[in-house]
């Protein structure tokens, strides 16, 4: 934490600027927009996996008194396949649904009562279609085509395939590197699908105007990403469209692309009023992006000195009904944190009959890495040596390349597995009977393309202008860094989200983008502020601009050192010196100059008559470059630490033989509550980053990425069994715990 010192704004764990409003109820979500004469839509969903529309019949329904106006694909305009394409047909079914609750009408009414009886009028003939559920079902030979104009590359004949993109990397000699092992273990893993679990639905309000601009309030990661779909998927342009993002209560990626917003906007269309539409819990787990399950088989040659040798992988990501699953973010995940020199890598993207998987935090990693780190830990046991120690010895280092020939100008892996080592956790004692186990991490930080405006006013007063949601109080952190630019309190800057009329273009938040990119346009844009303002002091004082220093938020005539101006007396003076003070900066920052490693230890008890597990103790630590807020850091951490600790242990989309989803509440589908863990210990760690101006990582996804491995692995040294199935839940366990105890037994009695 040295590393801070010198500044006085970052580092500090300063107010967050949403605190108040949120605390009490003033803050607007997306359900709270209130804009006149509104009248409320809902989605007519498919009840078949896998099915021909044959007819849609709304007379009856559009008929009901109170009822404005319906929309089928027919409304919309005819795209090709590109991604807003595969939107398009995510959004609302063209010639035939491909998912249990596939939409299929939307309809608006006068309330949203009215809207729901008027569902029930429709007549939708359908003509059943054979449905692949399952990554096995889906490639086999006999398996049903979802998509005609998906073909797998590796086909010569160029026939439709569900197996729609192949990765394929090599490196080194990988027969080699195995031929030279002392031991050679392979296993195949899996994860099933799960959701963000979000506790805000989506929801949405959308007014048209033929005239004018239409707007669009809506909860999302990425509001002008929604105003370049919307307008492709209704036949607008960017120009006639202005989205207004909304608070957004959580999203973790799930909340990157549109569901609602343009069926809405059309509806509104032909409606002539202003349409609000909003999912229910059971829509959002059933429709509404989860995450995609993963089979994944890992190789592993290994000296008894601990040196990897070779590496192998082989994954295949299901995508749900539409392609966009992360594969290539495994490929460049699943062995990135090592040194190794020979690795072969394999990865297929599978479309089957669920709906389309949608990114959650650090999309394709965990898959990934719980098949390579829990092999990691089982092999280092089968040498006898410190699973702490074989990473270490195999760690990708400062400057070093791996085998996906990225530099890493400062790697964080090492520092974070020396303070994982000797840290109290992991020094401690174990119960006898329990299990610990740790897990590594690597996640390359996005870049991409941000905007900000900073504008002084009077008294001093600063104001930041974004168009990066505010998914975890960046707005906070964003503040900080002009403060750090200015020299000035950080009370003195108020920062916000604009809509997409009022800055310019900004990528998605997510990928670990936002205080990395937006934070480098916020410090761009107050540089040049601040060039401005001694250029206004140095014109009064008759003196250059060079001649001007700044110093805690006032300007120094070098020349004569009692002449002074505050960052408020220039303010104040702005309209006599030559009009408003204001810059905009924008950026294009390549995606990995940031990336950043995460270590997790985790302990477990498991009642080997119930299969249940108990965290005992849990520690996350990481690489965050430097902490600009360090408890927002810490939350970070905990947050994906507690999601994949219920990625390992809980939660599933469980689907029945017809393309169901069986528990599609909170009730049944299970996520962690705070009596289910212990408190989540967090280290961070600061390498900084040399490619950004305060050496910032991005944090928000590599805490997810460990905690599948660790669970599972201190798991499985509990039982004496490996965990290759998630999630770890008490059936399952329970079963390889007796298999484990029956395989004893048989080695006692031979």
């Amino acid at each position: 934490m040295s590393e801070t010192k010198r500044f006085k704004s970052i580092g500090k764990n300063a107010i967050r600027e949403d605190a108040f409003d949120k605390l009490t109820g003033k803050a607007v979500f997306g359900a709270d927009v209130k804009v006149a004469n509104t009248i409320h839509g809902v989605m007519l969903r498919s009840p078949h996996a896998h099915a021909k529309i044959l007819s849609i019949d709304t007379a009856e329904a559009e008929a009901l008194d109170g009822v404005y106006a319906v929309v089928t694909a027919e409304d919309f305009p005819e795209l090709g396949y590109d991604l807003p394409g595969h939107i398009s047909r995510d959004n609302i079914a063209r010639r035939k649904v491909l998912y249990h609750g596939h939409g299929v009408v939307g309809i608006v009414a006068r309330t949203e009562d009215i809207a729901l009886r008027a569902r029930e009028l429709i007549k939708v003939e359908y003509e059943k279609l054979p449905h692949a559920l399952t990554l096995d079902d889906a490639i086999a030979e006999d398996a049903p085509i979802i998509h005609d104009h998906l073909k797998h590359e590796g086909d010569s004949e160029g026939r439709p395939s569900n197996v729609y993109e192949k990765i394929e990397r090599t490196y080194g000699d990988p027969e080699k590197g195995f031929a030279e092992a002392d031991v050679v273990r392979e296993r195949t893993y899996f994860t099933p699908f799960i959701h963000q679990a979000y506790i805000e639905p989506v929801v949405c309000t959308a007014s048209y105007s033929a005239n004018s601009q239409s707007t669009i309030w809506t909860t999302t990661q990425g509001h002008f990403q929604i105003r370049e779909f919307v307008a492709k998927m209704t036949g607008m342009t960017e120009r006639d469209i202005n989205v207004v993002p909304t608070e957004i209560g959580g999203g973790f990626g799930g909340k990157t692309m549109p569901y609602l917003e343009a069926i809405a906007l059309m509806l509104s269309k032909k409606a002539g009023r202003p349409v609000k539409m909003r999912m229910t819990r059971e829509e959002v787990l059933r429709c509404a992006g989860p995450v995609c399950s993963a089979k994944v088989r890992v190789k592993i040659g290994i000296k008894r000195d601990g040196t990897i040798t070779a590496l192998s992988g082989h994954m295949l990501y299901d995508s749900g009904a539409l392609p966009g699953v992360p594969a290539s973010s495994g490929v460049r995940n699943i062995f990135t944190a090592y040194d190794v020199k020979n690795a072969y890598i394999e990865a297929y993207s599978v479309v089957t009959n669920k709906t389309r998987s949608r990114a959650y935090r650090a999309p394709g990693g965990p898959q990934a890495c719980f098949a390579m780190e829990s092999l990691l830990n089982e092999v280092a046991d089968e040498i006898g040596m410190d699973p702490i120690e074989v990473r270490l010895k195999n760690a990708i280092r400062d400057n070093g390349e791996n085998i996906s020939k990225m530099p890493f100008k400062e790697a964080g892996l090492v520092k974070c597995l020396e303070a994982a080592r000797d840290s109290d956790h992991y020094q401690s004692e174990l119960k006898p009977g329990c299990g610990r186990a740790v897990s590594a991490a690597y996640w390359f930080n996005a870049g991409g393309i941000s905007a900000a405006t900073v504008t002084l006013h009077k008294n001093g007063y600063v104001s930041v202008t974004t168009g990066s949601a505010d998914l975890s109080g960046t707005r906070t952190t964003l503040a900080q860094i002009a403060a750090e630019a200015f020299e000035v309190p950080v009370e003195q800057i108020h920062a916000e989200v604009a809509d997409t009329n009022h800055v310019g273009f900004t990528g998605v938040s997510g990928g670990s983008r936002t205080v990395n990119a937006t934070g480098q346009a916020v410090n761009f844009a107050a540089i040049e502020v601040i060039e401005q303002m001694k250029q206004r002091a140095a014109s009064g004082w008759n003196v250059t601009p060079d001649d001007v220093q700044w110093k805690e938020g006032v300007a120094i005539n070098s020349k004569n050192p009692d002449e002074t101006l505050t960052i408020g007396q220039i303010g104040d003076s702005a309209a006599a010196t030559g009009g408003p003070i204001s810059s905009s900066s924008s950026v294009n920052i390549p995606g990995g100059i940031g990336p950043c490693f995460a270590v997790h230890i985790c302990d477990v008890e498991v009642d080997k008559e119930t299969g249940k597990t108990k965290l005992l103790r849990y520690t996350a630590i990481q690489d965050a470059g430097l902490a600009v807020h360090p408890q927002m850091v810490e939350g970070q951490m905990q947050g994906g630490a507690v999601q994949g600790i219920g990625w390992a242990l809980n939660e599933e989309c469980i689907y029945n033989a017809d393309g169901v989803l069986q528990n599609p509440g909170f009730l049944d589908y299970r996520i962690p509550l705070a009596s289910d863990l212990p408190m989540i210990e967090t280290i961070i760690v600061e390498v900084p980053n040399s490619m950004h101006p305060f050496g910032v990582r991005g944090v928000g996804e590599a805490p997810i990425i460990p905690p599948l491995a660790a669970v599972g692995s201190a798991i499985s040294n509990a039982i004496g069994a490996p965990v290759t199935e998630l999630p770890a839940s008490p059936p399952r366990v329970l079963s390889l715990t007796l298999s484990a105890e029956a395989g004893q037994q048989q080695e006692k009695v031979a």
